[in-house]
């Protein structure tokens, strides 16, 4: 275990913090290449000012984690059904930031009655290669419920994702944070491999880069690929086994571009599920849209969380 529950709880808040601000301040090189990165911030992307009218606003990778937040609220556990019913009402107040798999998915009558059946019906029609990183993008909170993490993990991706590389992906970053946050240790490169494996040998050569490779390799800002869930997931246990700070694989995965606000949502949630709250300066949190908000599910979510 962690060495006490106000470590748990600083690490509960440093991983939803660091999921909202590398989200927020990822939107400012969302789908740009690593040129137009240091076209645009030629002396790199590191403040919520600089990206201008969207300034401190997170985007549909933190509102969907939003939504798994408030069903374990309301429920005390973790409930599909209420994760689809929140998934359902936050698509109708018409998402600017939206993925396309998510949109398809969430726009369908039936969904919320079989939305199981709907998403393995969808991911078939289109060839069953549909592996985007909208599933990986809010399963931090899932890593911190104590209970069932690979189980329900792969549950949560599947409402909108069933390729099993998008719910290996899951998995490995929600067994990633519950074991940085609960046991206060990561997972051995053994043990990511294990997890791996069993959903998808494809995964395999993302952790290989991850532990061996530089985060280029990844070639996160390819136009083809760059919303691949195994380059999200990659990228963030690349920082975990490569970055010394939080402050640092922030500034790394944004100004990679790519699909930089996922990226870094999601490596910024582990980062912040190792290494706490405490050390995020407080301009990442004080400028963040929405703060109060935000600030009251995150207390009200780790009161139920330890319990």
């Amino acid at each position: 275990m962690a060495k006490d529950i106000g470590e748990i709880k600083d690490r509960i808040a440093g991983c939803l913090w660091g999921q909202a601000i590398g989200d927020a301040l990822g939107l400012g090189t969302e789908f740009m290449s690593s040129d137009e990165v240091k076209q645009n911030y030629p002396d790199g992307l590191s403040k919520y000012s600089q990206i201008g009218i969207e300034s401190g606003r997170w985007t549909d990778d933190t509102d969907m984690m939003l939504c798994i937040a408030r069903a374990i609220i309301s429920d005390k556990r973790i409930e599909p059904k209420t994760v689809v019913h929140n998934f359902k009402e936050w698509y109708k107040t018409s998402p600017i930031d939206i993925g396309v798999t998510t949109a398809r998915i969430l726009s369908l009558y039936e969904y919320e009655d079989s939305p199981y059946e709907v998403v393995q019906m969808m991911w078939e029609r289109f060839g069953k290669n549909d592996a985007g990183n909208g599933g990986v993008m809010r399963t931090s909170v899932v890593g911190l419920w104590n209970e069932d993490v690979a189980e329900n993990a792969e549950r949560i991706c599947r409402l909108t994702h069933a390729d099993p590389r998008c719910a290996g992906s899951c998995v490995i970053i929600s067994e990633l944070i519950n074991s940085l946050v609960w046991q206060d240790k990561g997972l051995s490169f053994d043990e990511l491999l294990q997890i791996g494996e069993k959903y998808d040998g494809r995964i395999r050569p993302y952790l290989e880069i991850a532990r061996n490779g530089i985060l280029e390799d990844f070639e996160l800002d390819d136009e083809q690929t760059m919303g691949y869930t195994l380059k999200t997931m990659g990228c963030a246990v690349w920082c975990l086994c490569h970055v010394d700070n939080f402050m640092e694989g922030l500034l790394k995965v944004v100004n990679a571009g790519g699909d930089a606000d996922t990226n870094a949502a999601v490596t910024c949630a582990v980062l912040g599920a190792k290494y706490g709250r405490k050390v995020i300066p407080e301009y990442y949190i004080q400028n963040l849209n929405r703060k109060d908000e935000y600030e009251e599910m995150i207390g009200q979510l780790t009161n139920i969380l330890i319990r």
